[in-house]
């Protein structure tokens, strides 16, 4: 296309010197014929210099564009090239990220499996001990409502068959005691393990959908907004309103707090989150300040949340706690409910209630802002005893009297009239002002908002 561009020039520029001679080459004086066309022919030659010297600076020009379009495309390659190998690392971290996320969920679940089965082992051996000790009761009770006997011989060797029946059932039931200990402990130790897998589980997690987050502003798409900054629920009301259903134990992280595992029990209300739960007496609840601040026990059985984390999901809002329970006379559930906000570790998780509705409960006195007592830190309001220590176990005490849901747990309630010290046992006092044993309890708090 530029060669016939390049002649149509050069014959404009003959047409133009031709047309700057005179017409007339006779008229001119000392100039013949033959001396104009001399002219004319110089002036061709070099415009034909210099139309080739125009076409060996195309040709030129050309060499360096095809040389220049050849840098480019290589730059391109290696760009695409460079790209192609970022995407491959990019999709080997994610899947290295699944795989280690995906191995710590089922080591969690083994373990979960694996504590079950020694809960269930515990309750077996708990089991047959209370089985062993209703026996021992009733022949103990044989013996004493038997046919009187006769003579002295006779008495003393009852007594004596008595003596080493009792002896004997104590010694049994002394192994038992010690092997529940030791299977006890272990489960707390598993139990703590599988608390921590699920916690780096959840860390996990959590990074993982930072990482998510901070790649999607890179690329300029919006964030999720569906989730928290965690991706964990901050109780287990908010698991109810993503449309969990289930009870069981899951991993939440109320706001300015580390994740931690809870109980929900989802109703039809919604989801309450459990902190207390008693029912066969298989934890031991008479610990010190710091087990009732971590918190201790089984979240799969027995356990008492922690005060620490209580106070975690109180500040949060308004919460309302459900107190229930069940005792051994009539062994029918008795309610309650209260308004919740618990203080901090400052002011020794002073509770503040304010009753909303009961069934004839009473957790504590009218008094607001009771300081929680264990035996090795005294906050109650009597001046002359420790009532944790009397009573067996942490709570909220104001003067002794009121109720204890954290102390021991009683056997039966034939075994609850021969103790010697009925004040330490689980008990109640109803509105009528009576105490009660308690066979079971379940303290679980959730949101004011929660549909009532």
């Amino acid at each position: 296309m530029k060669m016939p561009l390049l002649l149509i020039l050069l014959l404009t520029i003959l047409v133009h010197a031709a047309a700057a001679f005179p017409s007339d080459i006779r008229a001119l004086p000392g100039r013949d014929k033959h001396a104009s066309w001399d002219d004319v022919n110089v002036v061709a030659h070099g415009l034909l210099q210099l139309g080739q010297g125009l076409k060996e600076h195309v040709d030129k020009t050309k060499a360096q564009m095809r040389d220049v379009y050849a840098k480019l495309k290589a730059f391109n390659g290696t760009v695409a090239e460079l790209e192609r190998k970022q995407q491959e690392q990019d999709e080997a971290l994610k899947a290295r990220s699944r795989e280690v996320e995906e191995e710590r969920e089922r080591m969690a679940a083994e373990l979960a499996k694996e504590v079950m089965v020694k809960v269930e082992e515990v309750k077996t051996q708990s089991e047959d001990i209370h089985t062993r000790m209703d026996r021992l009761e009733e022949t103990v009770d044989e013996v004493f409502k038997g046919p009187a006997l006769d003579s002295k011989n006779s008495d003393q060797t009852g007594v004596s068959f008595i003596q080493r029946l009792v002896a004997a059932q104590n010694r049994r039931i002394d192994q038992l005691v010690e092997k529940i200990k030791q299977q006890q402990d272990k489960l707390e130790k598993q139990s703590l393990h599988l608390q921590t897998l699920q916690s780096k589980v959840a860390q996990k997690r959590v990074k993982s959908h930072r990482r998510r987050d901070e790649e999607t502003a890179l690329r300029g798409e919006p964030a999720e907004q569906s989730r928290d900054a965690s991706g964990l629920a901050r109780d287990c009301q908010a698991l109810f309103e993503r449309g969990q259903r289930a009870s069981g134990v899951y991993t939440i992280q109320p706001e300015s707090s580390q994740p931690f595992n809870v109980l929900c029990e989802m109703t039809s209300e919604g989801g309450w989150t459990v902190i207390q739960k008693r029912h066969d007496g298989s934890q031991n609840f008479d610990q010190l300040w710091e087990s009732y601040k971590k918190g201790f026990g089984n979240l799969n059985g027995e356990f008492w949340l922690g005060l620490e984390n209580i106070h975690s999901l109180s500040r949060q809002g308004q919460y309302i706690l459900q107190v229930e329970l069940s005792d051994w006379a009539e062994e029918q559930k008795q309610e309650a409910r209260y308004r919740l906000q618990l203080d901090g570790e400052e002011k020794k998780f002073a509770l503040h209630l304010e009753q909303e509705s009961s069934s004839g409960v009473i957790m504590t006195t009218g008094e607001s802002g009771l300081p929680f007592s264990t035996a090795d830190s005294d906050n109650d309001l009597a001046a002359d005893v420790n009532c944790a220590e009397l009573h067996s176990g942490g709570w909220w005490f104001s003067s002794c009297g009121e109720s204890n849901l954290n102390g021991r747990y009683p056997r039966r309630p034939s075994v609850l009239r021969r103790q010697k010290s009925k004040r330490q046992r689980m008990f109640w006092t109803s509105t009528k002002g009576q105490n009660n044993s308690v066979k079971t309890t379940l303290l679980k708090m959730a949101p004011a908002t929660i549909k009532q």
